[in-house]
């Protein structure tokens, strides 16, 4: 059971971050290409979702993989680097 002063201390960060993220608009503030391909990417997962097709994978389900495969270095890999390395394409 937490402390009413750890509580209290939990509600404050919370509150600082929704702030935070409220003041930055991180996604307002990208140029338009990198919201389109969001979009885009967005859009392939969510139809390989609907369709049980085998690829385009997150790159949630291609760590997970590489994890299985006990991949060095795939921590600070992003999405392309892990396909390029599991050889996805």
């Amino acid at each position: 059971m937490a402390t009413r002063k750890q509580t209290q201390a939990a509600r404050k960060n919370v509150r600082k971050a929704q702030k935070g993220a409220q003041q930055k608009r991180s996604l307002a503030n990208m140029p338009k290409a990198t919201k389109t391909a969001l979009g885009k990417q967005g859009a392939a997962v969510a139809q390989r979702k609907r369709t049980g097709a085998s690829g385009p994978k997150t790159r949630a389900e291609l760590y997970e993989e590489a994890k299985r495969r006990n991949l060095h270095g795939r921590s600070k890999m992003g999405r392309d680097e892990l396909a390029r390395a599991l050889g996805h394409g």
